[in-house]
């Protein structure tokens, strides 16, 4: 016998696993279900709202410019890049949105990478407090990092991804370093030949690289979920905690967010969060607002102004990137280095929070894109989303 959710899905809830969860064609499922597959801690919304129906917008249809992967209207774009989760704000008011069948207004999509940002977020008001120097060496707050590729480098190093370490952010690793990553943090099935690992205790074993930290840019998601243990030991509080005290509540989220944890509890700062595409957005629209939502001090405003522009070009053309030619990075947010001055977090598999202020844009898209990092779509979603900034609302 068929059940809805096979006929929903085309497979039954009991084919995801562990091991397939962020492969086709699990992934539309388990994006939006991922406490269901990895242990999860919430990130507290001050209460949640359950929020109402999708805006209808004419702006779906609006034909696209020619050569934009072949696509005719905004629409058909949003399914060929295997859209779940799609909201269009101009000047702080949502003008599009779109939802695929399996997703919704209210429902929660783990955002990857985009974890980073958000986690960086928290750092900055940190900052503001004085609990974390970003000058400060990592040992200062996490002792035991002596003697790793931590060992020596600052807190600074590790937000703008500057640390040298012998390390391959290799997605489909399935035997080494980066497998061992996965295990740790509970994302892929424990292998009965190899020891358990907690995410710190893997961590600490990273070693570092021939040359000196502060040299080009190398991206490595170690360095994020080590950003969320140093907020842990800043505060002796749960990063989950953290994160809701000083950025979910104070932002006004309508929906609790999550994020998965590994076998000591420790966040997975790096990727592990979840949380709706309205509530993204609205991080996106605090950005654009200087660090403020209403009267609302969120964001230091002069971190925000450092986070625009202190990012060193040449760190970046040195780390080879094919993407943002003219780009930055910086506390863990990519700038596009173009005159309008669009920045953006970006997650593997298709997630995005792209800021235009030039144009007063907030566009969020979480996707189920097949491939974890697909460079070809990521310029067609780059320039999707700068032809979208242009529309007047």
């Amino acid at each position: 016998m068929t059940t809805q959710f096979a006929e929903a899905f085309g497979f039954e809830r009991r084919d995801v696993t562990l091991a397939n969860w962020r492969t086709a064609p699990f992934s539309p499922f388990s994006f939006g279900h991922a406490e269901e597959i990895v242990p999860s801690a919430s990130i507290a919304a001050m209460a949640e709202v359950s929020e109402g129906a999708p805006l209808r917008s004419p702006l779906l249809t609006q034909h696209l410019p020619e050569g934009l992967a072949g696509q005719p209207d905004v629409g058909a774009y949003l399914d060929y890049a295997h859209t779940d989760a799609f909201v269009l704000m101009k000047a702080g008011r949502i003008v599009a949105e779109h939802y695929a069948p399996h997703a919704g207004v209210n429902q929660r999509h783990i955002i990857f990478s985009i974890s980073k940002s958000l986690t960086a977020l928290v750092i900055a008001t940190l900052e503001a407090d004085g609990l974390i120097d970003p000058d400060a060496p990592v040992t200062d707050l996490l002792p035991e990092a002596a003697g790793s590729a931590y060992g020596d480098c600052t807190i600074r190093d590790v937000l703008d991804m500057r640390v040298s370490l012998a390390f391959d952010e290799a997605y489909l690793n399935t035997d080494g370093a980066y497998a061992r990553y996965r295990r740790a943090t509970l994302w892929n099935p424990a292998d009965p030949a190899q020891p358990d690992e907690t995410l710190l205790a893997f961590l600490l074993t990273l070693k570092k690289d021939a040359h000196p930290h502060g040299g080009a840019h190398f991206y490595a998601s170690p360095n994020s979920d080590l950003l969320g243990i140093l907020i842990e030991r800043a505060t002796g509080e749960r990063y989950a905690d953290v994160l809701s005290k000083r950025l979910w509540q104070p932002l006004g989220a309508k929906n609790h967010a999550s994020v998965t944890v590994d076998a000591e509890g420790t966040a997975r700062a790096a990727g592990g969060i979840s949380v709706t595409a309205r509530d993204l957005a609205r991080v996106g629209e605090m950005l654009r607002m200087g660090g403020k939502v209403e009267d609302r001090r969120i964001i230091p405003e002069a971190w925000i102004a450092d986070m625009l522009t202190a990012g060193d070009h040449q760190a970046w053309v040195d780390g080879k990137s094919n993407f943002f030619p003219k780009g930055r990075y910086r506390s863990q947010w990519y700038q596009s280095g173009e005159p309008d001055g669009a920045f953006c977090a970006i997650g593997i598999h298709g997630q995005w929070l792209y800021v235009d202020p030039s144009t007063e844009t907030v566009i969020v898209k979480l996707s189920s894109q097949p491939n974890p990092l697909d460079d070809e779509l990521k310029h067609d979603n780059f320039a999707f989303f700068r032809a979208l900034s242009a529309w007047t609302a």
